[in-house]
């Protein structure tokens, strides 16, 4: 059963209120991503954005994103304003570290999301080189599991070796992303067991929503139990204290707030987290819909959108509809994270409801 509320929950969550809508006024941009390309190296079952081999939008040229950057740069403090190089598989672009270097050159720190088959200690070294401050590698779990959802047989050795490489690098910021499936569930203790034997410190723990792929496939969704055991799962692993997990940002989750990841839930797209695509659309961050695009750098000044659109992203009233409309804890949540709404602006999935709130 999820756990009650507790008063001391209530009253950090009015304050977190606060503190989210004066956000959303100020929305100052903290996290830029940007989607590099849409190529990828694998094909697998829980991809969000559907990546192709050989993607069909090519990859967009160094040049126009930077042009962004030097659009938002006289705005921003740089120090405080994070890039990061996603995909597809953003090691597949040659020129990641030409882009890196220009944006540290222009001091702001940036970072990369991968699924680490390409990381040998060449192209570590050339990424530290040109000034990476952080990587985050996704590994979903044990051999059989990892490798079943990512459709490569190789996937997973590679990903465990990227890790040792990481693991021998005292000063840079890294962690592992792993989607909990129903595969991999019942062995999530022992996949922590490995994680720290490989000398992994920060974990994140997704749940995989129903987009891309993923839409139409039940094996890849967690049931009620299941979802709840992860939940109970990350609780104890951070009382343990032998590695910081959290669970992802999407879901507000009741008692369970505070207890299985750093911060009240708080949807930051578009009050602090902005994304470029590949085809130049503005968005929140990359998992949104295309219905939420806010503009295009082609047509369109990045700054200038950032600061006079994202009206929906920031009032998030609309949300209020459907099974939000009578929700009691809807005023903590306010309609989950906007990644989850399909075109017509209909929530896909509750993560409280899921866990038995009501």
């Amino acid at each position: 059963m999820i756990p009650p509320l507790t008063p001391k929950q209530r009253l950090g969550l009015e304050i977190w209120r606060g503190l989210r809508h004066n956000a959303a006024k100020l929305h100052p941009l903290r996290t830029l991503f940007w989607e590099c390309t849409l190529r990828c190296n694998m094909s697998c079952r829980h991809c969000g954005s559907d990546c192709k081999t050989s993607g069909t939008v090519p990859d967009m040229p160094a040049a126009d994103f930077l042009r962004v950057i030097d659009n938002l740069a006289p705005h921003v403090d740089p120090h405080h304003t994070f890039v990061i190089f996603t995909g597809g598989e953003a090691l597949l672009r040659y020129d990641l570290e030409q882009v890196g270097l220009k944006l540290y050159r222009r001091e702001f720190p940036w970072g990369v999301v991968t699924n680490g088959f390409l990381l040998d200690r060449q192209r570590l070294d050339s990424l530290l080189g040109a000034g990476m401050h952080s990587i985050s590698v996704s590994i979903d779990g044990p051999e059989a599991e990892h490798n079943w959802i990512r459709r490569n047989p190789q996937s997973h050795a590679k990903a465990l070796a990227a890790i040792d490489l990481l693991a021998s690098e005292p000063n840079l910021m890294w962690d592992v992303v792993t989607c909990v499936n129903p595969r991999n569930y019942p062995r999530l203790a022992e996949f922590k067991e490995t994680l720290i034997a490989h000398g992994v410190r920060r974990w994140r723990i997704f749940t995989i929503f129903p987009m891309g792929r993923a839409a139409g496939d039940p094996e890849l969704q967690l049931d009620a139990s299941q979802l709840q055991g992860t939940l109970d799962f990350i609780r104890a692993t951070r009382k343990e204290g032998r590695i910081e997990v959290n669970y992802a940002c999407e879901g507000f989750l009741g008692g369970y707030e505070q207890q299985v990841r750093d911060q009240f839930f708080h949807c930051r797209a578009g009050i602090d987290v902005a994304s470029v695509l590949c085809d130049g659309s503005i968005s929140g961050c990359t998992s949104i819909r295309s219905h939420m695009y806010q503009g295009n750098i082609y047509r369109d000044d990045f700054w200038q959108v950032w600061n006079e659109r994202f009206e929906r992203y920031r009032d998030r009233s609309w949300t209020r509809k459907d099974q939000c409309a009578c929700c009691k804890v809807y005023r903590y949540c306010e309609g989950n994270g906007l990644h989850l709404y399909d075109d017509e602006g209909r929530l896909l999935h509750c993560h409280y409801r899921t866990i038995g709130g009501k």
